[in-house]
C-alpha cells in the first residue's frame, strides 16, 4: 500500500489546514470519491487514480473506492498499486471483483507462480469464460503438464465461436515446447481446416516455417497476406528469411508469454466491439505481462487515443526507437493524436520527417495528406496523395479513396478538370460508393453541368446510403438545380431533420421554401443558418437574401459579370 499511501501527502496536509482531522477526513473522502468517479467517467484514468489514492487514506475498506482504484491503475499501467489494492479488495467482506481478480492474476503470472492461478480458478475465480480456459491451459503449460495443456485447449476448440482461439492457441503452445510441425499442421489448415489469424498470428507462422527450415514457404506466405509493398514491420522479418536465416520463434516464449497472448487476442476482438475501456484492461495486462510486444503497444496506444488520454497515447506511440520497425506505425499514429489535441503543425511536421525517411510507404504519405487536407493546405495534400498514388502502381479497388481525396483538394483548389477526373477515376474503381457519387454529383449540380447525370449518380448514392443528412441535401439541390421545387421539397426537410444544425442545408432549405412561395418559413429557416456560423461568403449572401429576397439574389447572380466558382459544400 505504500505507492498508494505516497501519493496522499497532498490530502494530509489539506487536512491539517482544513481544521479537525475527522472534519478534513471526511470532506477529502467526499470530495476525492466524487472527483475520482467523476474523471473516471471521463476516461481520465490519471487524474481517477490521483482522487481515489486520496479517498483511500481516509477510507481504505470502501471496496467501491478500491474497485475504482484497481481499474484507475491498469488504465494508466501501474500494476503495483492495483495488484495493492486488489489484495485489501480482496480481505474485504464484499462482492467478488473481476477487475482485482484480473489484477491478482496478473500478479500471478508475472511473478510465473503457475499453481496459484490454477488454485484460484479451482476456487472460482472468474475472468472471462475465454480468458479462463486459455489462461488455465497456459498455466498448465507452465506448470509443465503439456498433456493436461493440450486437452484444455482441446476443449475450447469444441466451443462454438471460439474454435479459432483454441486452435492459434495450442499451435502457439505446441511451437513453444518445440512441436513446429504440430503447430504448421494447425495454422496450415491440416488439422481442422483454415484458422483465422490476424497478422501478429501470420508472421508467427512464418516464424514457425522457418524453424521448419522453410523459408521459402514462409516468404510465399507473407507476399500471400501482405503483398509485396513496403511495410516495415513484415519487410524486417522477410529479409532475414531471405538470407536463409533460420528465424526463431519468439512469438511465445514462455507460459507468461502465453498468458499475456491471451489478453492480447481478447483485447483485438474487443476493439471496436464494446467499451474501449474493456480492450484497455486486457492489452495493459498483455503489456505488462510482455512488455517486448509491440503489437500490444501499439494497439495500446490507439485505445489510449480513443478514449481521450492523448498524452498517454503520444508517450506510448513516442517509446519506439527510431530504428524499430515499429517506428514508422507509431509515428503517424502520435501523429493523428497530436493532431486531434490541436496540434496539426507538430503532427504535420512529423510525418514529413517520417516521409523525408519513409517516403516510399503509402501510409505515410497518406497521413501527411490527411493532416495537410484536414488543415485545409490543399495543394500540399493532392501532391501526398500524388506520392501515395504513385507508390501504388496500378490502382486497384482500395484505392478510390486516394483519387477521391486527391479530387476533394483539387476541387477545393478550385481546379475542377482534375478534380472531376478524380473523382470518375475513383468511381472507375468503386462504382457504388457512396461518398464519390454524392460529391461529383453535388458538384456538376453546383456547376450547372450535366445535371442528368448528376442528378442520377446522387440518386444512386441515397440508395447507398439513405441516412446520410448531406446527400439527402444533394437529391434535393438537384431537383432545386433543375427547377423542379415541388420535388425538392420532401427530401431538403428530410435532410434538415437529419443534419438539424448544419448552416448549408439550413440555407437550402429555406431557398427550397422560398421557390415553393412560403416566404416566412424561408426567412426563419435563413435566420437559423446564420446561428450555425456559416462561412464569411455564405453568410453574406443570406444576409442579402433576408434584404432582398432569393429572387431578387439570383437576378444579380446573374447578371454579374464574372460569377465567382461556388465552394461544393457537400
Amino acid at each position: 500500500m505504500s505507492k498508494i499511501l505516497s501519493r496522499c501527502l497532498s490530502a494530509l496536509s489539506l487536512a491539517a489546514v482544513l481544521g479537525s482531522p475527522l472534519q478534513a477526513e471526511e470532506a477529502i473522502d467526499t470530495g476525492a470519491y466524487l472527483a475520482a468517479r467523476v474523471a473516471e467517467s471521463h476516461n481520465d484514468f490519471p487524474a481517477a487514480s490521483a482522487w481515489y489514492a486520496r479517498a483511500i487514506e481516509t477510507d481504505p475498506s470502501n471496496p467501491q473506492i478500491l474497485e475504482g482504484a484497481v481499474l484507475a491503475e491498469i488504465g494508466i499501467g501501474d500494476f503495483d498499486v492495483a495488484i495493492q489494492a486488489a489484495d485489501l479488495l480482496k480481505t474485504l467482506d464484499a462482492p467478488e471483483s473481476q477487475l482485482a481478480e484480473l489484477a491478482l492474476l496478473a500478479g500471478e503470472a508475472q511473478r510465473e507462480d503457475y499453481a496459484a492461478i490454477l488454485a484460484a480458478f479451482d476456487q472460482g475465480r472468474d475472468v472471462g469464460g475465454l480468458a479462463n480456459s486459455l489462461v488455465t491451459a497456459w498455466a498448465k503449460v507452465g506448470e509443465g503438464k503439456m498433456s493436461d495443456a493440450l486437452a484444455e485447449f482441446d476443449t475450447l476448440t469444441q466451443a462454438k465461436g471460439l474454435e479459432a482461439f483454441g486452435y492459434y492457441h495450442k499451435a502457439l503452445a505446441m511451437a513453444m515446447v518445440g512441436d513446429f510441425q504440430g503447430a504448421d499442421d494447425i495454422l496450415s489448415g491440416k488439422v481442422a481446416g483454415p484458422i483465422f489469424m490476424m497478422r501478429r498470428g501470420i508472421m508467427a507462422h512464418a516464424q514457425i516455417l522457418s524453424q521448419l527450415e522453410r523459408n521459402a514457404d514462409a516468404l510465399a506466405l507473407l507476399d500471400k497476406s501482405f503483398g509485396t509493398r513496403p511495410d516495415p514491420v513484415i519487410d524486417a522479418l522477410r529479409h532475414r528469411l531471405e538470407a536463409g536465416e533460420p528465424v526463431p520463434f519468439d512469438t511465445v516464449a514462455t507460459a507468461r508469454d502465453g498468458i499475456a497472448e491471451t489478453f492480447y487476442t481478447i483485447s483485438t476482438a474487443l476493439n471496436g466491439e464494446d467499451d474501449p475501456v474493456y480492450a484497455l484492461i486486457h492489452l495493459r495486462i498483455a503489456g505488462y505481462l510482455q512488455p517486448g510486444n509491440a503489437d500490444a503497444m501499439l494497439l495500446t496506444a490507439d485505445v489510449l487515443g480513443t478514449l481521450g488520454m492523448s498524452d498517454l497515447a503520444v508517450e506510448t506511440y513516442a517509446a519506439f526507437a527510431p530504428d524499430s520497425p515499429y517506428h514508422v506505425n507509431a509515428e503517424v499514429g502520435r501523429a493523428n493524436v497530436l493532431k486531434e489535441q490541436g496540434k496539426a503543425d507538430v503532427a504535420i511536421e512529423a510525418l514529413q520527417a517520417l516521409a523525408a525517411q519513409n517516403g516510399d510507404l503509402v501510409s505515410v504519405q497518406f497521413s501527411l495528406g490527411e493532416v495537410l487536407q484536414d488543415e485545409k493546405r490543399f495543394e500540399e495534400a493532392a501532391a501526398a496523395y500524388s506520392a501515395a498514388i504513385d507508390l501504388r502502381g496500378a490502382p486497384t479497388k482500395e484505392d478510390w479513396v486516394l483519387y477521391f481525396y486527391r479530387g476533394i483538394c483539387h476541387e477545393q483548389s478550385k481546379n475542377w478538370d482534375p478534380a472531376e477526373a478524380d473523382f470518375r477515376q475513383a468511381l472507375a474503381l468503386n462504382p457504388t460508393q457512396p461518398q464519390v457519387l454524392n460529391y461529383l454529383g453535388y458538384g456538376l449540380v453546383d456547376r450547372g453541368e450535366k445535371l442528368d447525370e448528376a442528378l442520377a449518380m446522387i440518386e444512386k448514392a441515397v440508395a447507398g446510403d439513405p441516412q446520410e443528412g448531406y446527400i439527402i441535401d444533394s437529391l434535393a439541390w438537384a431537383y432545386f438545380k433543375l427547377g423542379r421545387y415541388a420535388d425538392a421539397l420532401e427530401p431538403m426537410e428530410r435532410a434538415s431533420l437529419l443534419e438539424p444544425v448544419d448552416p448549408i442545408v439550413t440555407d437550402h432549405l429555406g431557398d427550397v421554401y422560398w421557390m415553393n412561395d412560403r416566404k416566412m418559413e424561408a426567412e426563419f429557416q435563413w435566420r437559423r443558418a446564420l446561428s450555425f456560423e456559416p462561412t464569411e461568403k455564405d453568410a453574406a449572401r443570406i444576409l442579402r437574401k433576408l434584404e432582398i429576397g432569393l429572387d431578387a439574389v439570383m437576378a444579380e447572380e446573374a447578371d454579374a459579370p464574372v460569377a465567382e466558382e461556388t465552394e461544393t459544400g457537400n
